[in-house]
């Protein structure tokens, strides 16, 4: 009779594993000398991201794409610095995960991490609250990429923002997978990470000024 001892993987395991992950290593090596270089000629005038071993260089976006990112920056950064929960950055800021660096439309850390920054620090840890806004060129890896990287990196919260259709997908980490808490183009969303954040998603597209929302959400 065969007996089994010790430690037994699951079976789904191919049996030339420890091949393929030699040739893993060898490959994740090269992609670290790149992701070496890409921090070498990134800069602030550039917005650029190092996705899966490959350089992005983003293209200018459109007026509904700035817009949005903007007023939900303006709200989040002007929320969280008078209630003193956090730091807000927006589109350039480089967070820096395992084996990716990304530059999030808007990212928000709690404060007991903010506090922690330095003023020339470049890259940044994984955000506790991401918003991406979505563009033809970006949508897919807004998606895919991200969404997963998001998700096991811990970012607790992650928006989607479609600009054009001017909707807002809320995605909050419950046990280490992403749930859709919100979903709409009308309705109030709440965030699960900026406490006492709440706001109608018309306003976010909307016209009045951000100034006055903000009084609203802070009186």
């Amino acid at each position: 009779m065969l007996k089994m001892t010790g430690a037994q993987l699951p079976s789904n395991i191919p049996p030339h594993a420890y091949l393929l992950i030699q040739e893993w290593q060898k490959e994740l090596e090269a992609e670290q000398k790149l992701r070496h270089h890409f921090y070498e000629i990134v800069d602030e005038n550039s917005k650029m991201e190092f996705i899966n071993g490959t350089i992005i260089f983003n293209s200018p976006v459109k007026k509904a794409h700035s817009v949005a990112t903007g007023r939900i920056f303006s709200l989040v950064s002007g929320y969280a610095e008078y209630l003193e929960l956090g730091w807000a950055g927006i589109e350039k800021i480089l967070v820096s995960l395992t084996r990716n660096d990304y530059e999030p439309d808007v990212c928000f850390w709690r404060k007991e991490i903010a506090d922690t920054f330095e003023e020339e620090q470049m890259h940044f840890p994984a955000p506790d609250f991401v918003v991406e806004v979505l563009s033809k060129k970006t949508a897919k890896i807004d998606r895919t990429v991200k969404f997963v990287d998001y998700e096991a990196h811990g970012v607790s919260e992650y928006w989607i923002v479609e600009p054009v259709k001017k909707v807002i997908e809320q995605y909050v980490l419950i046990n280490g997978n992403y749930h859709l808490r919100f979903k709409g183009s009308a309705g109030i969303i709440k965030s699960e990470v900026i406490a006492g954040f709440e706001i109608e998603v018309e306003d976010i597209f909307g016209n009045t000024p951000v100034l006055k929302l903000l009084k609203y959400l802070l009186k």
